[in-house]
């Protein structure tokens, strides 16, 4: 009888941990999630694959999304392009930034966008970084996506932007989410 317990047990436990190895995703699986609900946002959309050489963008809502990275972690829509010849960002200056960010895994899954971030409530903590210095935790924190459009525009920007987790937020890597980004940049704390 005893023998029969243990092994009752045994059985049991195996069960549980065999059940809850099937409901977790592995990180493969949590890739392709991004991957789909990028693909399925971007196919509502015109993509262009490669920065123009020129640099010279398409504005405005009906802008194309750029891919602005080799790899596509990162695309950018360009709303307003600021002067990039006269208001470049320069090393490790200060830079403000205004966001609204939706998950695009939840959007692909729910048909929902829910917005979080600072960009209608002036009486949040300001967002900055110090523009391409990662040593920083100010910076840092942010991830390289958020500062990429920088290389290519003024500051005084305003794009959309898709950035998948291996670029996003330091915090966040891990999860592996997708997010649209609406980012508008500032010189000034506002």
């Amino acid at each position: 009888m005893k023998f029969k317990s243990i092994l009752f047990l045994f059985s049991l436990v195996t069960a549980l941990a065999l059940s809850s190895c099937s409901d977790s995703e592995s990180y493969a699986d949590l890739l392709n999630d991004e991957r789909r609900a990028t693909n399925a946002y971007l196919a509502n959309c015109r993509v262009v694959n490669e920065v123009p050489s020129d640099t010279v963008f398409e504005v405005g809502k009906d802008a194309p999304y750029y891919r602005i990275d080799s790899e596509g972690n990162v695309y950018m829509q360009v709303i307003k392009a600021g002067d990039r010849k006269t208001d470049k960002a320069k090393p490790s200056e200060r830079i403000y930034f205004r966001y609204m960010r939706y998950n695009l895994n939840y959007w692909y899954k729910y048909g929902e966008m829910i917005g979080e971030g600072n960009e209608n409530n002036m009486n949040a903590a300001p967002t900055y970084f110090q523009y391409g210095n990662y040593t920083l935790n100010t910076s840092a924190q942010w991830g390289y996506g958020i500062q990429m459009p920088l290389t290519f525009l003024g500051v005084d920007s305003e794009v959309n932007l898709i950035i998948k987790s291996k670029l996003g937020w330091a915090s966040e890597i891990s999860a592996v989410i997708p997010f649209l980004y609406h980012v508008r940049y500032f010189r000034n704390q506002i």
